[in-house]
Formats: C-alpha cells, sequence, structure tokens
C-alpha cells in the first residue's frame, strides 16, 4: 500500500509512523521547512521558545504509551499540574501538563525520525499517485485541494480561531513562582505561560497567546501585536522591566470539536485535532485512527 500523508504536523506524523511501522510505502510532504506543525519551537536570541502548543496531557492510555516512551528517552517530562486564574491570580489544579527540554518540536522530530519526509513541499490539489491520501491539516487548508465531496464537508464545517503568540525575553526573572495562566474576561490575553519554567531551563522567557479579538484585528500585521501583549503581560503579573518581543501568527490556531475521529471519503482521509477536544493528543489519536483504518 502507498500512502501519502500531506501535513507533517502530529496528525499527520503519527499516522505516517503507525503505518510505515506496519509495512505500508509512506511519504509525507510538508510545505514549511521543518515538521511539527503547531508543536511548534522557535530560536530567539539563541535559545528555543515553544511558540505553538504551550503543553500537552496524557489521559489516553494509547497516547500515554507514546508519553512514557519520550520520558524514557528525557524528550518530554511532566510539567505542572497548577496555574494560576487571573482576574486575582488564585491557584487551580488541573491534569499533569507535559513539556519538552529541547522544545515540543523535538517531539515532532522524534515521530519523524526514519520517515520520508520531504519538506519545503507545497502541495496545490489531492496528490494522484498512491493508493490513499491523507490530509493532516486545519479544514481550511484541505478545502485549497479541492478534495471529494464528503472531505470537503467535513473540512467546511470545522471552524477555527486565529492566536499570536508573543515570546517575551526579559533581562530576568521577576514573577516568581509563575508557571502559566489562564487569564479570562480580558481584552488582549488568553494564557501567560513561563517558558523558562516550563522548559526546565529558568531562562527569563515568557510565552503569551493572545486573545481570537486581538489576533483577528492584527492579522495582517502581526508585529504590531507585540508591544500590546508586552504591556498587558507586564500589567497582569506587575514587571517593570521591558522585554524583546517576537510575535508569531497562528490563523488556524483553535478549532471547535468536531464529531469522529476523521472523514474518509474513498481513497482520501481527513484527520487533526478538530476531530474531538482540540489537543496534541486528539491529533495524535486522529492520525492513528486514520492508520489503523487504512491497515484493518
Amino acid at each position: 500500500m502507498d500512502v501519502v500523508v500531506v501535513g507533517a504536523g502530529i496528525a499527520g506524523l503519527a499516522c505516517a509512523r503507525a503505518l510505515t511501522d506496519a509495512g505500508a510505502r509512506v511519504r509525507v510532504v510538508e510545505r514549511s521547512r521543518v515538521v511539527g506543525g503547531r508543536l511548534a519551537s522557535k530560536r530567539y536570541g539563541g535559545r528555543y521558545a515553544d511558540i505553538g502548543a504551550a503543553y500537552f496531557v496524557a489521559d489516553d492510555p494509547d497516547f500515554a504509551a507514546q508519553v512514557s516512551s519520550w520520558q524514557s528517552r528525557e524528550l518530554a517530562r511532566p510539567w505542572t499540574d497548577t496555574f494560576r486564574v487571573y482576574p486575582g491570580g488564585r491557584p487551580t489544579t488541573g491534569p499533569v501538563r507535559w513539556a519538552a527540554p529541547g522544545g515540543l518540536r523535538s517531539l515532532a522530530d522524534d515521530l519523524a525520525a526514519g520517515l520520508d519526509v520531504r519538506l519545503a513541499t507545497p502541495v496545490d490539489s489531492v496528490p494522484e499517485d498512491a493508493d490513499a491520501v491523507v490530509l493532516a491539516m486545519p479544514g481550511p487548508q484541505a478545502l485549497r485541494l479541492s478534495p471529494p465531496p464528503a472531505i470537503a464537508a467535513a473540512a467546511s464545517a470545522q471552524t477555527w480561531r486565529p492566536v499570536i503568540a508573543a515570546v517575551l525575553r526579559y533581562p530576568s526573572r521577576e514573577w516568581g513562582d509563575l508557571t502559566g495562566a489562564f487569564v479570562n474576561e480580558h481584552p488582549t490575553l488568553a494564557t501567560v505561560c513561563d517558558d523558562g519554567d516550563r522548559r526546565g531551563d529558568s531562562a527569563p522567557v515568557l510565552v503569551a497567546h493572545s486573545t481570537t479579538e486581538l489576533a483577528a484585528r492584527h492579522l495582517d500585521d502581526p508585529e504590531s501585536a507585540a508591544p500590546i501583549l508586552a504591556a498587558a503581560v507586564s500589567e497582569l503579573l506587575g514587571l517593570r522591566a521591558q522585554p524583546e518581543a517576537n510575535v508569531h501568527r497562528w490563523t488556524y490556531a483553535q478549532p471547535e470539536p468536531t464529531d469522529g475521529p476523521y472523514a474518509v471519503d474513498g481513497r482520501v482521509w481527513l484527520c487533526g485535532d478538530a476531530f474531538g477536544r482540540p489537543r496534541v493528543q486528539t491529533a495524535w489519536l486522529s492520525g492513528r485512527a486514520v492508520a489503523e483504518a487504512l491497515l484493518g
């Protein structure tokens, strides 16, 4: 069986990994120069910061086994079960959030090891030279490839919200024992994470994610959101120093959940974190579900 996977985010890589391990011939094509998708880390000032997913949880047994493998090789580590909630700054506990000392993209690199991955390879239609094609991407991007009707319908049903991530590098740490924070009822901020604590190197770096409303206003000029997000974080945490601020735009960042683990029409499949609660784990499970269906 020959399979083309379009998209080298965690859904596409999980699918390709399972298919390859079972003996299928798999080619992964990715328009970006790196794997990972929103499992993203970018270098600023000689250090990587996580600019996409803030963390991941592992409450599914199959994904927990994958995470255990990463942990045993020191690629992933349990980070925290406690975030602050603003207004007020009170702590709240939840599931253990996991992080990666090498940046979350290092986990995508691990999944991609040994696969036939072709980077910087955009496609403008559904590939014809394969028994099956897996579109591992947000629905709006899949629609650009003119997929078959059931895939187009599933893709059209998806709703995505934009986010702008701001990497804020400070001269020193001023924020005490902050790990991360959920920010409610704020016009600018949705979350703030201590990237130095998350990565385990204590670097004085915070990563803030914007609200959908702010992102929508600044999608055409994301750099203009940098001072706005920096000022909002300083006000929220009472910080005095001015950070160096860099931003990254995510046009398709947060999907509304849809039903089922994937969509299929003949030899074309669609998977990703829109198929369930939007999580890293959901994307991995969706990609694996497609692989299992193809192998079954």
